[in-house]
């Protein structure tokens, strides 16, 4: 891996970056950077492209073309495994848990990443993540017995088990009941202000706007804009896109 100069604490950038399944470009020369610190919402309408694009981020995709940066590091070919050792986390659209295992064993599955710590020391770090969530009391019981939310809760917390830096969450709000939609977006802002990075991306707009000071739009696979919630909410291109015009 080469080191590439990245101005202003550029945490994650991706430049000209494209993906195509089969005739459909679904990232079209995608230039995007987060700065560390950031905490960016990822909108648009369905089918424009946010998730492979954090996918491509992520490392769960290869672009066809453009490059990829992590903290100045170019990663465009590392895999996700390698990514998540540059601080890399990351939650799914459809919780991605071990569904009978309990709560708790979830949560120690990314501790085997460690295999230096003991299984006593996973185990406390993995309780004190299930009680930030309010997710203690729940850890014997299997994974497919939580509410959505709670699952979406307990997959940020084994992202949480590997202490990233950049945290990209896939619609975390989707299907979520409103008492826990809120329980998640102050949790979110506790972990924004203790240092990590976010990229959310998600269709309320009600809870995106609490959250962000940023907001990225997509439409048919290109950014059309990028800016500050109000900037965006009067962008005529922006308004075009969500009315299909």
């Amino acid at each position: 891996m080469t080191d590439s100069p990245v101005p202003d604490e550029t945490l994650i950038r991706a430049d000209a970056v494209h993906k195509r399944f089969g005739g459909i470009t679904a990232v079209d020369g995608v230039v995007f950077a987060a700065r560390r610190g950031e905490l960016v919402g990822l909108i648009g309408p369905n089918g424009s492209g946010k998730t492979t694009l954090v996918n491509l981020l992520t490392g769960h995709l290869a672009p066809d073309s453009g490059e990829i940066f992590l903290g100045g590091h170019q990663v465009t070919h590392l895999p996700a495994y390698r990514r998540a050792r540059y601080g890399v986390g990351r939650t799914f659209q459809m919780s991605q848990l071990f569904r009978r295992m309990t709560v708790l064993e979830n949560m120690l599955v990314p501790g085997l990443t460690f295999p230096h710590l003991s299984r006593e020391v996973i185990a406390a770090r993995a309780r004190a993540h299930l009680r930030f969530l309010g997710l203690n009391h729940l850890e014997t019981l299997p994974a497919r017995s939580l509410s959505g939310g709670q699952q979406k809760l307990l997959e940020l917390g084994r992202a949480l088990m590997l202490d990233p830096t950049l945290l990209l969450l896939d619609e975390p709000f989707a299907g979520v009941h409103p008492t826990l939609r809120d329980g998640i977006i102050e949790r979110i802002l506790q972990l924004h202000a203790s240092g990590r990075t976010f990229l959310i991306v998600d269709h309320d707009i009600e809870a995106i706007q609490q959250l962000a000071t940023r907001l990225v739009v997509m439409a048919r696979g290109r950014v059309i804009a990028d800016g500050s919630p109000a900037d965006v909410r009067g962008n005529r291109a922006v308004l075009a896109a969500y009315a299909g015009t």
